[in-house]
């Protein structure tokens, strides 16, 4: 692809991505629509910029409304993420401003949604399970099933808490996944544009904060004490924490597996399959604590010495 005509290509998959909204392939194409948009503001400048994205705008504009408002909450990390690329900042800090971008409008939206238009958000997941589950009640109720399962209401009831309690992870996860596939698809793209965007830690240098362990400490004891105690808040706050805190253990071990495997020479695809016992092996989590927690690493190098 010539360079001169990247930016018009970047235009029509962003126009694509937009109409892709209102099909089934929205699950997908949504953790994408970041992505047009950091590249062109990147790579070009702000006038240049406007005249690639306004003619989409118009464009989805005279299909539906609708587009114009996903647009617009997609281009403000798409910028923000453009203008840390244009200015070569680390790309940690590219990811932690997209991040936060995010995780904002996404509050500002359920903000505006419930004081203006009456959103209601427990009612629409209460809704999407109570469909989703509805068959296996049913057939539940009619012995369908077999081996002497059963699915009651309670079970679709206590689905429905659960996941209404746990929307705090599911932005943050989402936000998350969405700035990670941006970057990993807008560095090399911009790079072959002649923008030098800088790349993350190699795996085996990643290594998160020793405070963690705090904060676990912290949701632990918090884990006790809404045992005892009938707060909402409490709860809350440990079944959103823990999982996110288990993320970062699990990204710690395989950093630690991915450390290993360079010290020690082995074959590259090893720490590329710790991962999969990390990920479905819960208790493999404690590898991450430990490196977090004791000098794992200098140990393993002074061994080999």
């Amino acid at each position: 692809m010539k360079q001169r005509f990247a930016p018009a290509v970047w235009s029509i998959i962003y126009l694509l991505l937009l109409l892709s909204l209102l099909t089934p392939f929205s699950m997908v194409t949504a953790f994408l629509l970041v992505v047009p948009v950091a590249v062109l503001f990147a790579a070009l400048p702000l006038k240049l910029f406007m005249l690639h994205i306004v003619p989409v705008w118009l464009a989805v504009a005279l299909i539906h409304p609708i587009f114009l408002v996903m647009a617009a909450f997609f281009l403000v990390p798409g910028v923000i993420m453009g203008q840390l690329y244009r200015k070569q900042e680390p790309a940690m800090k590219v990811l932690r401003y997209g991040l936060a971008a995010l995780l904002l409008e996404l509050v500002l939206l359920l903000v505006v949604g419930t004081a203006f238009f009456q959103l209601d958000v427990n009612q629409y997941v209460d809704e999407i399970v109570t469909m989703t589950t509805q068959p296996l009640e049913d057939m539940g109720s009619s012995g369908a099933l077999t081996g002497g399962l059963t699915w009651t209401a309670e079970q679709s009831e206590a689905i429905s808490r659960m996941t209404q309690m746990m929307l705090p992870f599911a932005m943050i996860l989402s936000s998350l996944l969405i700035v990670a596939i941006t970057h990993a698809i807008a560095r090399p793209v911009l790079n072959r544009m002649g923008v030098s965007v800088p790349a993350l830690k190699r795996a085996k240098d990643w290594r998160l904060p020793r405070s963690l362990i705090w904060y676990y400490l912290l949701v632990v004891i918090l884990d006790f004490a809404s045992q005892d105690s009938d707060s909402r808040f409490l709860e809350v706050i440990v079944v959103n924490a823990t999982p996110l805190l288990q993320l970062c253990f699990m990204i710690q071990a395989l950093g630690f597996f991915f450390f290993l495997a360079d010290n020690r020479k082995w074959h590259p695809i090893l720490p590329i399959l710790s991962a999969i016992p990390i990920v479905l092996f819960p208790p493999m989590q404690i590898i991450g604590i430990l490196d977090l927690v004791f000098p794992l690493r200098q140990a393993f190098s002074k061994n080999k010495r």
